[in-house]
């Protein structure tokens, strides 16, 4: 659920639950400004759910462990049931919500003791909110990453319907953003999947890495109570054991920051794939048309059609990068225990995620709704020598090394930009083995030659795995057509 402006009014005169070594009135909750400065609530309460089923799988613990009774287990699970079904109904308007309570732990626990008396008191035995928020962390992270799972699965499924549609046309690829070699279209929507594909992969990873359950490590140095930490794992789907140390357990966020790093790549890879197609958007390329959906207009000028979407999608990796650089300067410096900077943390983390995540889900809009202007594009594939290369490869298959092939095709480009020529078919063969002999490798050339050149047929020509020709696109299409199926 997003986040929610929490309830203002006046704090509560009395101590705050963990305050009462504070003389009477003297605590936190007798400042307006120190109860907004201290609060996560605005932020923290989307961790309602894992909140409660660490909550549930805790009390579960103790009762195994002889520290609470059956009917307490009872009373618990049911009003944490209760509280659930609450918020998922009432949202931002649950009463539950009480800035003075500071968080969502706070606000969960006081509604649990309200609804079950002295029973939802036993809750927090052999916990600590360190411990506690550590949890839910992970188990949030676990979470989003499922969720991100769905879109991903959009965004894969609009290239690959791009990909059927328009991938077979033939134009050229860029290094430097100069032109470089032929390759279809479907080469290039293939290089994004793999990209994006990868990102996946890296939030999948997350899930293992932080996959340790730091509740029962308390506050910092553990409990003196027979807590079993393991039994509390098991009954959680993200987690598989217990942390190894009760220190580090409530101090690292290292969670929030792998996941603040995965998200900061995902949203660097669509980024270059926005920047690109901005580029191809443009009247200078005219490569791809965008679906109206996806463009603005111009408050002044009546034909401006601009890709803001792709170029808003650019702009907002810097929320995830900021989110990042945040969270790692927020470590930086905190001593090995807990530090209330670590609160933060979950600001940085959401709007990194909710960023991202927005991205992802217009990237899969405009992907499967852009078209590729064949004519547009076919239209200038003679320029820049695409087919150099293949020259190339052509004279190493007749015995010429590879260096001297290099050579060889260097001096006929050039002898083509001397006579105003934009292909190097359009060179006799006589020019072509008269540039071998200067080479020393006369005659290297036959007719065939020509079969090598020309975009449509390079294309035609690659043959090694994971190509960005006719043969590697197909075999990866069929690849991601099997995998979505």
């Amino acid at each position: 659920m997003p986040p929610h402006k929490p309830n203002t009014s006046s704090p509560a005169p009395g101590p705050k639950p963990w305050e009462h070594a504070k003389p009477t009135g003297s605590g936190s909750a007798q400042d307006e400004l120190a109860t907004r400065f201290v609060e996560s609530l605005s932020y923290d309460r989307r961790l309602y759910t894992h909140d409660i089923t660490g909550s549930i799988a805790h009390a579960r613990m103790l009762r195994k462990v002889g520290l609470i009774s059956v009917k307490d287990l009872a009373a618990i699970e049911k009003g944490l049931a209760s509280i659930r079904k609450e918020i998922d109904k009432q949202g931002d308007a649950w009463p539950g919500w009480k800035i003075e309570l500071e968080d969502v732990h706070m606000c969960i626990e006081a509604a649990l003791i309200e609804k079950v008396g002295d029973a939802g008191r036993k809750l927090h035995t052999g916990r600590s909110r360190n411990d506690q928020v550590a949890l839910d962390l992970k188990l949030w992270v676990a979470d989003a990453v499922n969720e991100l799972d769905k879109v991903f699965a959009q965004v894969f499924r609009g290239f690959v319907l791009l990909a059927q549609r328009d991938g077979a046309i033939v134009m050229p690829s860029y290094t430097h953003l100069q032109r470089a070699q032929p390759i279809v279209v479907g080469g290039e929507i293939m290089a994004w999947l793999a990209a994006l594909e990868r990102c996946q992969r890296r939030l999948h990873a997350l899930r293992l890495l932080n996959s340790d359950n730091p509740l029962g490590s308390g506050a910092i140095a553990g409990s003196c109570l027979p807590l079993d930490r393991k039994a509390t794992a098991d009954q959680l789907d993200a987690l598989v054991g217990p942390t190894f140390n009760a220190i580090d357990a409530t101090a690292s966020r290292d969670a929030a920051l792998d996941m603040a790093y995965a998200l900061a790549v995902t949203a660097m890879t669509l980024s270059r794939w926005a920047e690109q197609w901005i580029i191809y958007a443009s009247t200078e390329f005219s490569f791809i048309t965008l679906d109206g959906r996806y463009t603005t207009g111009s408050s002044m000028m009546p034909q401006k059609r601009n890709p803001d979407m792709l170029e808003l999608t650019r702009g907002r990796t810097g929320t995830a990068y900021g989110s990042l650089v945040a969270l790692l300067t927020m470590c930086k410096g905190i001593t090995v225990g807990y530090n209330r900077d670590l609160q933060e943390d979950k600001r940085h983390l959401f709007a990194a995620y909710d960023s991202v995540r927005d991205s992802l889900e217009m990237c899969a809009r405009i992907a499967s709704t852009t078209k590729f202007n064949e004519k547009t594009i076919t239209a200038s594939l003679g320029r820049g020598f695409l087919d150099a290369t293949a020259l190339a490869e052509y004279l190493v298959v007749r015995g010429v090394p590879f260096r001297t092939a290099h050579q060889i095709v260097g001096s006929l480009v050039r002898l083509c930009e001397e006579r105003n020529l934009h292909e190097l078919s359009q060179l006799k063969l006589e020019d072509f083995n008269h540039a071998c002999a200067q080479a020393k490798h006369p005659r290297a050339c036959q007719s065939d030659v020509y079969d090598w050149l020309g975009a449509a047929n390079v294309v035609k020509r690659y043959r090694s795995a994971g190509n960005a020709g006719v043969s590697g696109f197909e075999i990866q299409l069929k690849q991601w057509d099997k995998r979505l199926s």
